[in-house]
């Protein structure tokens, strides 16, 4: 049986967001920069940061609390907030903090999507199970530092699709199944994805 192929399409270029003069809205602030944030080297979008180092509470023993290494990270343009106090090194920890918010970006600001003629862009293709689409390449799990990108990107169609799984899978080629077990396999997809449907009137998907 010949299967399906689904086009790719090239991904434009978006240009790099400018920091403003306050703390930023969501909402206002997402449409045109999102995909642009999480494609920024570690050094630009900390620098659209403002850093916080402060001295960790909770478990974890006194030495942890002897020095400021715990680092809280607010994005400027978005109000975005991440922080992370989990080890004694405040460089480890500014990289977990990071990392948190790439993964709020992708999860928190959705992108429209034109859905007429729309074609499955490579980024979202590679978290995909669409062997025609990604050919030699295996399909990108949630610890593959190009996961989010392919996420967000997920996000953003079923959201333009108004939280319909079934439009959403016929969009990418792929049954409403699979799709269901591609965002069922991520529990925070899945979360974000549920919040998408309820605020849609839809029931919540079942992992």
């Amino acid at each position: 049986m010949l299967q399906r192929r689904i086009p790719v399409a090239k991904f434009a270029a978006f240009p790099t967001p400018q920091i403003g003069e306050g703390d930023g809205d969501v909402e206002s602030n997402s449409a045109a920069t999102s995909i642009a944030y999480l494609r920024m080297s570690e050094r630009d979008l900390v620098a659209q940061c403002k850093m916080d180092t402060f001295r960790a509470t909770g478990p974890g023993g006194q030495h942890r609390n002897k020095t400021e290494s715990a680092v809280r990270l607010k994005h400027l343009p978005t109000g975005l907030v991440s922080q992370a106090s989990e080890d004694r090194s405040q460089h480890r920890n500014r990289d977990s903090a990071v990392q948190r918010l790439r993964h709020t970006i992708a999860i928190k600001l959705r992108n429209p999507v034109n859905l007429e003629g729309y074609v499955v862009a490579p980024e979202l293709a590679q978290i995909l199970p669409l062997k025609e689409t990604r050919k030699s390449s295996r399909q990108l799990g949630p610890n593959h530092p190009d996961y989010l990108l392919g996420l967000q990107l997920l996000l953003d169609l079923i959201d333009s699709v108004g939280g319909s799984v079934s439009i959403a899978a016929e969009k990418l080629g792929l049954s409403t199944g699979l799709l269901s077990k591609v965002i069922t396999s991520d529990n925070s997809l899945l979360v974000a994805v549920n919040e998408i449907r309820a605020s849609r009137g839809l029931k919540p998907l079942r992992a």
